[in-house]
């Protein structure tokens, strides 16, 4: 009876062995299948812990809220001034202001965009993982170009510098949406060409008024900052219109 049990004990062993090895060699190649990627799948739960979206979302949720928090911060409450003087001071924020105000809806707009995303991503593998991280580098510079912009207003190389980071995180926001959308194995349901489709316009589509900003603030820096503005503004109104039209109701709703 004994040699039996260890015959048992050894087979099985030999099984754990085997899968803990196969899905090893999946996660350390960027891919996880149906069944590997399963969080009830399988015996080796670090490999179930490593695919988890959880602290993919904690890490992304925290950093946002230091971004938003750091932002504020800029915003300094002038101290033993007179009536005319404070007037003057709270006019001198008037630019600092302004860029939290923009910096504030922008980033709220790549948050709730990766919320989206993220509650319809089952599991995740470590190219997610990363492609995740690379999507924050450049959010996580919108404080220190907000900063710039609050500081430098007129100077039109503050508004291409707040340009460009914020075309670095719309790009690296594309990408991401699009390898989740081409992996389902990754999603909790797959993603329908159109609905897709839809996603990824409604994503890129800021960066043409980015470029524009950038390319005016040479000539108008307060043109270029409208058309900032405009970015947050032009994104609700197309969001309010998608969720109007029958036919697009449940892709707004989803990736919006």
């Amino acid at each position: 009876m004994g040699d039996h049990h260890r015959r048992i004990r050894r087979r099985a062993d030999d099984h754990a062995e085997r899968v803990s090895r196969r899905t090893g060699d999946i996660w350390e190649d960027g891919y996880v299948s149906d069944e590997q990627a399963s969080p009830d799948a399988g015996t080796n739960g670090t490999q179930r812990r490593l695919s988890s979206p959880d602290r993919v979302v904690a890490l992304s949720d925290g950093v946002f809220a230091i971004i938003i928090t750091i932002l504020v911060l800029e915003i300094a409450v002038p101290e033993n001034l007179s009536e005319r003087s404070l007037t003057e001071a709270l006019d001198d924020l008037r630019p600092t202001f302004v860029a939290w105000v923009i910096s504030f809806l922008l980033t709220g707009m790549f948050w709730v965009a990766h919320r989206d995303l993220f509650a319809r991503v089952r599991v995740v593998n470590r190219d997610l993982v990363w492609l995740n991280l690379l999507f924050l580098l450049p959010v996580s510079l919108i404080p220190f170009a907000a900063s710039v912009l609050g500081k430098y207003p007129d100077a039109p190389v503050a508004l291409h510098l707040y340009g460009v980071v914020l075309i670095a995180a719309t790009l690296m926001r594309f990408v991401l949406y699009r390898y989740a959308a081409k992996r389902p194995a990754l999603l909790w349901t797959d993603v329908s060409t159109d609905r897709a489709g839809l996603g990824l316009a409604i994503t890129a589509a800021p960066i043409a008024l980015y470029l524009l900003a950038i390319a005016v603030a040479d000539v108008s820096t307060t043109l270029s900052t409208v058309l900032y503005f405009s970015v947050p503004v032009l994104y609700f109104i197309l969001v309010t219109v998608l969720r109007e039209h029958p036919s697009t109701r449940s892709e707004a709703d989803e990736f919006t």
